[in-house]
């Protein structure tokens, strides 16, 4: 359904353009072929359909199992090649179609928080996305959102708000010898985030907030 990922795109651009007030930065840190992983901060809904629309490379989304078992809403995202995840378990269904996607040199899109922020701070990530970039040797692509959390209910279409994309630069999780651990997964998972948050105001990065920044929010 390739005509509806690029026709749901551009009309999502419009919106974008005509409803609120959007600056990407760092599109030149987004490597033009090859697999990629981005990984990013989950604020609100508004969340994948706004990277589909900045990202100037087709994106297919891990998302979350509960969106796809109203046939609505599951014909639409499987539309825009999103496939399920089962969260807080090992989903050995959903790792494979992550590993197929990256051997396709296409890019994988995840939210390793797994659910949107209630605060808009990140949360403690699971470490699906981590195991999935050490397991392929995939570059990851980190990008921070601001904003999205102020896109609710349908006000905001006259309020225009403010959102910010800011686009990290590719690394790669450093190599593991054997079998990785618990421990390191978990180690590898929080650089990871760390590389998230360093995209973020410091009132965003919550459990990750890099040292030497405050917080002006709990001051």
């Amino acid at each position: 359904m390739s005509w509806f990922y690029y026709f749901g795109r551009f009309l999502i651009r419009v919106i974008v353009f005509l409803f609120t007030s959007t600056r990407v930065r760092g599109k030149k840190n987004l490597p033009k072929q090859g697999a990629l992983l981005v990984v990013a901060n989950h604020l609100s809904l508004a969340d994948p359909p706004l990277l589909g629309a900045c990202l100037s490379r087709k994106a297919i989304f891990m998302a979350k199992e509960e969106l796809f078992r109203h046939w609505f809403i599951r014909y639409f995202i499987r539309g825009f090649g999103a496939f399920p995840v089962h969260r807080g378990q090992m989903d050995r269904e959903a790792l494979r179609r992550a590993e197929k996607v990256l051997s396709s040199g296409l890019v994988l899109v995840m939210f390793p928080e797994a659910t949107r922020s209630s605060n808009a701070r990140l949360q403690s990530a699971y470490s699906g996305s981590a195991m999935i970039a050490l397991r392929s040797g995939t570059p990851v692509l980190p990008i921070g959102i601001t904003g999205t959390e102020n896109v609710k209910g349908l006000g905001w279409l006259l309020r225009r708000p403010r959102l910010i994309v800011n686009i990290g630069h590719p690394f790669n999780l450093p190599e593991v010898n054997g079998k990785v651990s618990r421990t390191e997964l978990n180690g590898l998972t929080d650089l990871l985030m760390k590389q998230i948050a360093g995209l973020l105001p410091a009132k965003y990065q919550g459990r990750y907030q890099m040292d030497g920044e405050k917080d002006e929010t709990q001051s």
